[in-house]
């Protein structure tokens, strides 16, 4: 029995493909319960290799099952059939991931930005004050609802931490996520603290956000690295961004993990509060991070330079709309 058969026994109507990798598809699909449409992640066992079937498979099944929070993809439904395939039936990003939304509008006004930051820092500081760190952070991996809300998706690198008799984290050793958005730590292959991993991935992103291009070029990795060591970080002047917005960039991409920020410290950075707790604390802060002269990157960086990747992201493309639009869109929005 093919997959639209399987699908349609279980009141799905199979759509287009969103995306195909060696063993895993994910095809969209109409929900005759839900009454709408869904993503639905169809994995192949007979095709994975084993250390996915064996290790990253049964965690991202796990952490899916659990995880419940309004900025994070929703699983509806994951079941198994008897030929050896997994489908995993979860929310659609409507409006595409944010990598499509920025190429297709350049960078964002920091208000909007600051926007869809929270909500992205309250799906990790969810995660985290669960014990769950994500490890593959990117903007191909935050979609977009109808209101151009972030849903935190893609959990195949995503685990549990593992902790000592003495409550102390067990630091990770599987080097997972893609090169542009990986610490140093990292790149050097040394054995790292997961959560602390996520908040540099974190602070590539908001970068990506208000600059419109990756901070580090990764066609070249050795030089990338020794910039990221060096904690040299290049932000444009025709961006005209704020101190604050730049501060908290040049903490959360700190070479040093003992001094890089944690997700508590972010959220409680004067950018990210509301307008109104930031004109009551206008605190200085310093212009660290502007020495930097190397070149701004493309974008869209090298997306085939990866550490390693397990399965496809899921998203649909974006329905266009002017940059005004999205823009009044957005900031009539709720969030």
């Amino acid at each position: 029995m093919d997959d639209a058969a399987i699908l349609k026994k279980r009141g799905y109507i199979m759509g287009g493909n969103l995306g195909e990798g060696s063993y895993a598809k994910v095809k969209s699909a109409f929900s005759e319960r839900l009454k709408f449409d869904v993503a639905i992640k169809i994995i192949d066992r007979k095709k994975a290799p084993p250390d996915f079937l064996e290790r990253f498979l049964p965690r991202e099944i796990d952490i899916l099952a659990k995880v419940n929070h309004h900025s994070i993809i929703k699983t509806y439904e994951i079941f198994e059939t008897s030929n050896g395939k997994v489908y995993i039936v979860m929310e659609l990003g409507v409006q595409g991931d944010l990598l499509e939304f920025i190429k297709l509008k350049g960078e964002m006004p920091e208000d909007i930005a600051r926007k869809m930051f929270r909500q992205l820092g309250a799906a990790i500081k969810y995660c985290h004050d669960s014990d769950i760190v994500h490890r593959d952070l990117k903007c191909e991996n935050l979609l977009l609802d109808k209101d151009y809300h972030i849903k935190l998706s893609d959990f195949g690198f995503a685990k549990r931490l593992v902790r000592d008799e003495e409550g102390k984290v067990i630091y990770s050793k599987t080097f997972c996520g893609s090169a542009a958005y990986a610490a140093p730590e990292v790149l050097q292959g040394i054995p790292y603290e997961p959560k602390i991993y996520d908040m540099w991935s974190l602070g590539v992103i908001l970068y990506i956000m208000v600059c419109g291009s990756m901070p580090y070029d990764d066609s070249n990795i050795r030089k990338m690295l020794r910039l990221q060591k060096e904690h040299r970080v290049h932000f444009p002047k025709s961006k005209n961004l704020t101190i604050e917005c730049k501060d908290l960039i040049y903490r959360m991409l700190q070479p040093d993990v003992s001094r890089r920020l944690r997700i508590e410290e972010v959220l409680s950075h004067i950018w990210v509060q509301p307008s109104k707790i930031r004109a009551i604390s206008a605190t200085s802060v310093g212009k660290n991070g502007e020495s930097s002269r190397t070149a701004r990157p493309s974008l869209t960086g090298r997306p085939g330079n990866r550490l390693e990747r397990v399965v496809c992201g899921i998203k649909i493309r974006a329905k266009q709309k002017t940059r005004s639009e999205t823009k009044d869109h957005i900031l009539n929005k709720s969030f």
